[in-house]
């Protein structure tokens, strides 16, 4: 069998070769340097291999579906180790909800400053009283003259501590069901009435925040969507949250990882991926990222041809999570007594380990999405709980 693109994708292969044969490393050797990855990615989309989806008008490169160059494209940026130009942060949520609800004025606004990283994003939906039961929100904000006045508090935002700015969730009819009422604004957190606290996990690092508005303000031309109908928009999101929390980049990225901890941790005299149970545990592993791999570009494939993906649009968040945790379990059980070390070679995979442990809540915890499959995908009734309602 054979599974590469085929030899009329040789030609475009050797091309994004030159191209970054030509263009990365930059010639002053600096590849930390920001200035030189904002270059390196503006010709890149210039070229048309970045931001592909994305029209000329907002920033990008306006190309047409194509899963197979889209795949050429990543796999010889992965393997130069050339910017990718992700978007930073949420702001890879914020940019396909704009395109799908945003006004002309907000795309040209904020999405080009989005690509090149003038902006960053911190996400507003989780309260203390909100999590998983999101549309129980009770931050709220008032029209006053031509300005939202936004008063309450949100938790949980990923790096919101270096955030610009915040796509969030309020409650603008606090008389309407509890569904309804809900608006989508956008706010710049650089302003007074904002206050953004740093939360301590237990992996040492201050990656979530919790933020605090009093009487903070956004232009009423900041709504996304319709004024009470940002439930609609939210959906959209999360659809891209989950399909971000599901991607491969990452879990193959911890795969290479993972192979080169066991050829190099000894034990008992010989490298760990010598033990028999290793191999078969890697083996398996492997056999999941590849079935995980080519269902995507199934999926992606059908998508881009306007077919119905069927009920794998709601899998991939979950598979990707218990395959996370599944790798970095077997870190763990390699990495033996180093994996305990915070300040050694073990760091790196404690912090993935706890990040896969999160993986279980992000994006929508893994008991509502088996939930989701079970009665939407496989058609099996609501819980007496939820039926009832």
């Amino acid at each position: 069998m054979d599974l590469g693109f085929g030899p009329e994708f040789d030609d475009f292969r050797a091309e994004v070769k030159q191209f970054l044969a030509d263009n990365w490393p930059p010639a002053d050797g600096d590849v930390k340097s920001k200035d030189n990855e904002r270059r390196f990615v503006r010709a890149a989309i210039d070229q048309g291999y970045l931001h592909r989806a994305i029209p000329q008008r907002f920033g990008g490169s306006d190309q047409a579906p194509d899963i197979s160059r889209a795949e050429i494209i990543r796999e010889e940026f992965t393997r130069a180790r050339a910017p990718s130009g992700r978007i930073a942060g949420t702001g890879k949520l914020v940019v396909p909800t704009l395109l799908e609800w945003g006004s002309e004025e907000q795309c040209a606004e904020f999405i080009p400053p989005t690509l090149t990283g003038e902006i960053r994003w911190a996400q507003g939906f989780s309260e203390p009283n909100a999590g998983s039961d999101l549309a129980s929100l009770r931050t709220k904000a008032e029209l006053v003259g031509d300005q939202w006045v936004i008063n309450g508090q949100k938790i949980w935002s990923t790096g919101a501590d270096r955030a610009t700015h915040m796509f969030m969730l309020v409650r603008t009819e606090p008389d309407a069901g509890k569904h309804d009422g809900i608006s989508y604004l956008l706010v710049d957190l650089r302003q007074p009435g904002v206050t953004v606290r740093p939360l301590q996990q237990m992996t040492r690092l201050p990656e979530f925040c919790e933020v605090f508005f009093d009487n903070a303000t956004a232009p009423a031309a900041n709504l996304v969507g319709e004024r009470g109908k940002g439930w609609n928009v939210t959906r959209s999101t999360l659809k891209h949250e989950r399909s971000g929390v599901g991607g491969l980049t990452w879990s193959l990225s911890m795969m290479r990882d993972l192979l080169k901890l066991a050829r190099e941790t000894q034990r008992d005299g010989r490298a760990a991926i010598e033990d028999p149970k290793i191999r078969t545990e890697l083996a398996a592993i492997d056999g999941e990222l590849m079935s995980l791999t080519y269902s995507t570009y199934r999926a992606t494939s059908h998508a881009v041809h306007d077919r119905d993906v069927g009920s794998f649009a709601t899998m991939p968040k979950i598979y990707m999570t218990n395959l996370a945790q599944r790798i970095g379990k077997l870190a763990r059980d390699i990495a033996g007594d180093d994996f305990l070390d915070m300040s050694g070679p073990g760091k790196k995979w404690i912090e993935r380990f706890m990040i896969s442990l999160s993986m279980s809540i992000a994006g929508g915890t893994s008991n509502i999405q088996r939930n989701l499959i079970a009665e939407r995908s496989l058609g099996l009734p609501r819980d007496a709980r939820g039926a009832s309602k």
